[in-house]
């Protein structure tokens, strides 16, 4: 067995830390990056963006950080993060006489089948976008409000049971939070958690691979049985598996990854902006009360509330839009790398190979680009303040804001999300009057991000509204 002296284990670790000093001196002075600002200790070594990330502060250090170095920042001997609206189209948009910029396959690549989300190849993509298109459309979205309107009854009811056993008891209004998940969403999150840990470090605690498991086989159950059915449903999967199942289109595997994934982010991304719209509501009782009067006098009776009438609630599609601005569920657009021959973004030469992403929550509370960037103010987004040149937000880069993202690979999900929060805050707030909870106020720049946003009890005052 080799046994070293005590002379070569000095020798050795003298010989690493030497090593990682050389690196980490050339990382931070000489690398192709060195030039663009950032702090010391993130431009030499990965360790502070990993140890930032795991801990889930990795939004909230990234936006000081924004507002010490500016709108261009190096958080890595190889990475570049911007808070700047150009960054948009620069990074993910096809442009005239440049190559698109690859998805980074450290971030996007995962183990298993490739999905529509991960794959890498731009030709795939096309291929399963196309696929599901079908299920987008909005001929589609108006075959498939049945469904929506039968879940988002569910849960108006839902909370109008506790509502009126609460009364029972002689109490007044009832305090509701949204702490309590479900089994199934409470794996969903753990199972984005894993993944951004397997993408920061490389490493992931086997709760986290159980769990992260076990969400792709519930959904491949489901997917599975869904194929069985002789009866065909309209919805998102229903047109992708009957071209599966005559071979055409996408494969079974590439069906249930997809899946897997767009469980999370056609669900969890929509709780996120709708639990922050509560929030914010709930802590302005004057823009609450503006909602409420909007969406009562629109509907005289809760039938009449349909997806293409709650379309046309001005106060409800800017309270939509500042609460995407505000609680962006992706608060940090994962990176792309630069093309080989090395690109342009905002203006800054970048050599090839460069791992670019977007911050998107600095973005949308910088204050060059909204006025009273951290407050909750949906008036922003009406017409009368947005093409006002009075107006104190006249001058708001609302291009600024693309929760959907922009380019080929958008969210193709866009008009379902939409759809989906408008007739859950018109049903909410046409039923109950809401308040805050005394004293239990939570401040949304207070919530830990991996990836996606970690959610905390939201809690408030809930009373079925006086006829």
């Amino acid at each position: 067995m080799l046994q070293l002296s005590a002379r070569s284990i000095t020798t050795l670790i003298l010989t690493i830390f030497t090593y990682y000093l050389v690196k980490w001196t050339y990382n931070a002075f000489f690398h192709k990056l060195s030039k663009i600002p950032g702090p010391l200790s993130w431009r030499a070594s990965r360790l502070p963006f990993i140890k930032s990330f795991l801990q889930g502060t990795i939004i909230h250090d990234i936006e000081r950080l924004h507002e010490r170095y500016g709108p261009i920042l190096q958080i890595a001997p190889d990475e570049l993060t911007f808070a700047h609206p150009d960054a948009w189209n620069d990074i993910l948009q096809a442009r005239p006489s440049h190559q698109q910029f690859p998805k980074d396959p450290q971030w996007w690549q995962h183990a298993g089948p490739p999905s529509l989300i991960s794959t890498l190849d731009p030709q795939n993509h096309a291929r399963m976008r196309k696929t599901l298109a079908p299920g987008f459309t909005e001929r589609a979205l108006r075959e498939q409000e049945p469904i929506l309107l039968q879940y988002v009854n569910l849960l108006i009811e839902g909370l109008r049971g506790k509502i009126i056993a609460n009364k029972k008891e002689g109490a007044g209004g009832t305090v509701i939070n949204d702490s309590e998940f479900h089994p199934w969403i409470a794996m969903l999150f753990n199972s984005v958690k894993g993944a951004s840990f397997v993408s920061a470090a490389k490493c992931i605690p086997p709760r986290l691979k159980k769990m992260q498991n076990n969400h792709f086989k519930f959904i491949a159950n489901k997917v599975g049985r869904r194929m069985n059915w002789e009866a065909e449903r309209s919805d998102i999967i229903g047109h992708a598996l009957k071209e599966t199942k005559e071979g055409k289109g996408m494969s079974r595997d590439e069906i249930d990854s997809t899946f897997a994934i767009m469980a999370t982010a056609g669900s969890e991304t929509t709780a996120t902006v709708l639990g922050g719209t509560i929030n914010y509501l709930a802590n302005n009782p004057d823009k609450c009360k503006l909602l409420a009067q909007e969406i009562r006098s629109s509907f005289k009776s809760k039938i009449k509330i349909t997806m293409v009438k709650v379309r046309d609630l001005k106060y409800l599609n800017a309270v939509i839009n500042e609460a995407l601005r505000l609680c962006p569920p992706v608060p940090w657009i994962l990176p792309r790398l630069v093309p080989s021959a090395g690109d342009i973004v905002c203006g800054t030469w970048l050599p090839g190979g460069t791992r670019v992403s977007i911050q998107a929550y600095s973005l949308h509370r910088n204050p060059s680009c909204f006025h009273a960037a951290s407050s909750f103010i949906p008036e922003r987004w009406l017409a009368e303040n947005s093409e006002n040149m009075d107006s104190p937000f006249f001058n708001d880069r609302r291009d600024a804001v693309q929760t959907f993202s922009v380019g080929p690979q958008a969210c193709m999900g866009k008009g379902l999300a939409w759809a989906e929060m408008q007739l859950i805050l018109a049903k909410f707030f046409w039923n109950f009057d809401m308040s805050a909870v005394e004293g239990e106020k939570l401040r949304w720049e207070d919530l830990r991000t991996f990836l996606l946003v970690e959610k905390r009890p939201i809690r408030v005052v809930l009373k079925v509204r006086a006829s």
